[in-house]
């Protein structure tokens, strides 16, 4: 049993906004902008709004009965053909409201993986998002089926034809769960033989995270001279990329480019992408890139950095990058309290150096100041060490070579036997 989810182009839409009494109010309306440019992102035009608090959720419908009524009233004035909630729905709920106001209802959960839906390009992108798609789809079939096709009885005989239509449809949805969960295997393995092959070879790797639309992909083109899709809108990209950088004084790194984070991001979502997200876990250094020029800077911040931590990557050593200062308001910058930080702007490639010496810095951090000596028939090596590391100077001994150089931990156990004590 599947529901029709898509937003189609130009559809008109209602959208509301609810919450409980005890949640700011702000906060409701804040969130309530936010479903207006996913909804607009979707393709959708809104042609009405409203918010509801509530002393708790209405079990039924999750609004009250009397919004209810309200919400079908601007569904025939506006002629809307689809209303979409700021909050997660139960299958039974979806389908009370469905009932009620005679048109469809989308929540928070389903626009966004609409929207991954839109965005996805490649193959891995596109088993993504039917992952989350089918796993958030499937305790909303079971409430719709035990709602609709419930078993009238318990004796022999007396079953309803729901209990083997929801098993028939729940076996199908797990076995193609099965089937895509392995493929992404195979995906997440390749790229995790890509990471081991780049620890090897002792490369740095940064990768680029924040709140959706802050311009993480135009960073990366900016950072590394290339042509990533970059556009104004959430979600652009679904699918890290990998590029090279280099940074001044220091050895050659790499740049991934990562799906961007957005509040309530739907637990589906988490586990179906766990493969792109652990190219950012397994970096070396993040790059959280924020939009200094949003009204709901402070907001997302909060929201990426609960992130961070909910994914275990709050250890890690992180740069914070400030994107789009060209259009922020100058007093925007003394709202920020966070270290080690950055004001770049992709757009004009303010800021760019600094950001590229924080990178290379960050680097270092990471490496030991330390002299090897090498005799004279082993000097051919200096040339191998040259292609590892940068060698900041080299001094002649009466029977041999000084070199002076920063080393990696794994570079260290390496080239320990000529190490100066």
């Amino acid at each position: 049993m599947t529901q029709k989810t898509k937003i189609q182009a130009n559809e008109r839409v209602i959208v509301i906004g609810v919450g409980l009494k005890t949640e700011p109010l702000s906060e409701i309306k804040e969130n309530l902008l936010e479903l207006e440019e996913l909804v607009i992102s979707a393709g959708g035009e809104i042609v009405g709004s409203l918010i509801q608090t509530l002393p708790q959720w209405n079990p039924a419908t999750l609004i009250g009965t009397g919004k209810v009524d309200e919400v079908k009233e601007m569904v025939v004035d506006s002629k809307a053909q689809l209303v979409v909630i700021d909050h997660q729905l139960s299958g039974v709920q979806a389908r009370n409201l469905e009932t009620a106001i005679g048109v469809r209802v989308l929540d928070r959960n389903q626009l966004i993986l609409d929207i991954f839906a839109l965005r996805a390009q490649t193959f891995e992108g596109k088993l993504q998002v039917e992952l989350a798609q089918l796993l958030d789809q499937m305790p909303r079939m079971v409430d719709a089926w035990m709602g609709s096709l419930s078993r009238q009885g318990c004796g022999i005989g007396t079953r309803g034809p729901g209990e083997s239509a929801i098993e028939n449809d729940r076996r199908r949805v797990r076995e193609r769960v099965s089937m895509i969960k392995k493929k992404l295997e195979g995906v997440r393995k390749n790229r995790a033989q890509h990471r081991s092959s780049r620890r090897r070879h002792e490369i740095p790797s940064f990768a680029l995270v924040g709140y959706t639309n802050t311009g993480k992909s135009s960073i990366l083109n900016r950072l590394t001279g290339s042509q990533v899709l970059s556009k104004n809108q959430v979600f652009a990209t679904l699918d890290p990329t990998t590029r090279k950088v280099f940074l001044p004084g220091g050895p050659p790194a790499v740049v991934t480019d990562t799906v961007g984070f957005i509040r309530k991001l739907p637990t589906q979502l988490i586990e179906a992408f766990k493969a792109t997200l652990e190219e950012a876990g397994e970096a070396d250094v993040l790059l959280h890139v924020v939009d200094l020029s949003s009204p709901n800077m402070l907001r997302q911040i909060e929201i990426v950095e609960k992130l961070i931590e909910e994914f275990k990557w709050e250890n890690k050593k992180i740069i914070h990058v400030f994107n789009k200062v060209d259009c922020a308001p100058l007093e925007r910058q003394f709202q920020v309290r966070l270290f080690p930080r950055v004001f770049v702007s992709a757009l004009n490639g303010q800021g760019f150096e600094q950001l590229k010496t924080m990178m290379a810095e960050a680097i270092n951090e990471m490496q030991t100041d330390v002299q090897l000596y090498f005799p004279k028939a082993e000097e051919y090596k200096i040339f191998d060490l040259g292609r590892e590391t940068r060698i900041i100077r080299k001094e002649s001994a009466t029977e041999g070579t000084i070199c002076y150089t920063q080393l990696s931990q794994v570079l260290l156990n390496r080239w320990k036997e000529y190490l100066v004590k």
